[in-house]
């Protein structure tokens, strides 16, 4: 789940720059430390489920 916010990150950073939205790049900013964010929680909870091994 993590990992599509980050890819809208990156879009919206991309557009951002393009078309030099300062607003746009730091929503893209934003929502990649989102998707970030849930990355490391589903890892926890995976790991705390016992469902991930390394």
């Amino acid at each position: 789940m993590g990992r599509a916010d980050e890819v809208k990150g990156r879009v919206k950073e991309a557009l951002g720059d393009l078309t030099d939205n300062d607003q746009l790049k730091q929503e893209g900013r934003v929502d990649r430390a989102k998707g970030q964010v849930k990355d490391v929680v589903d890892k926890a909870a995976e790991r705390a489920a016992g469902k991930h091994q390394r």
